[in-house]
C-alpha cells in the first residue's frame, strides 16, 4: 500500500454514513470500506495521499459529530503492507 490509510469510527451507521460522504466530497480520496466493530461501533476506511487523508477525516469528524458521536480517528501516512492482512480491506 502506497498511499496513507485514514480511518474514522462513529457511533452507529447514519453517522459513518454521513463522515463518509463529507470525506469523499472535502478530498481526493478512496473509500476502502467499512467495518461493523461491535457494540453500535462502525469503522470507514478511506486511502488517499497524506494530505488528502487529513483533509478527508477533518471533514469527516465534523461532520459525523454534527449528527452522533465520533470515537476516534487517525491517519497512518505510510502503513505497513501486513497490514492489509489485519484490515482485510485491501487487495
Amino acid at each position: 500500500m502506497k498511499q496513507a490509510l485514514a480511518m474514522i469510527e462513529t457511533v452507529g451507521f447514519v453517522a459513518a454514513m454521513e463522515a463518509a460522504d463529507a470525506a469523499m466530497k472535502a478530498a481526493s480520496v478512496e473509500v476502502l470500506g467499512w467495518k461493523k466493530v461491535g457494540s453500535g461501533l462502525v469503522a470507514v476506511f478511506f486511502s488517499g495521499d497524506v494530505a488528502s487523508a487529513k483533509a478527508a477525516v477533518e471533514a469527516a469528524a465534523e461532520a459525523a459529530g454534527k449528527i452522533g458521536k465520533v470515537v476516534a480517528v487517525d491517519v497512518i501516512a505510510r502503513p505497513h503492507d501486513d497490514l492489509a492482512k489485519l484490515a482485510d480491506l485491501f487487495a
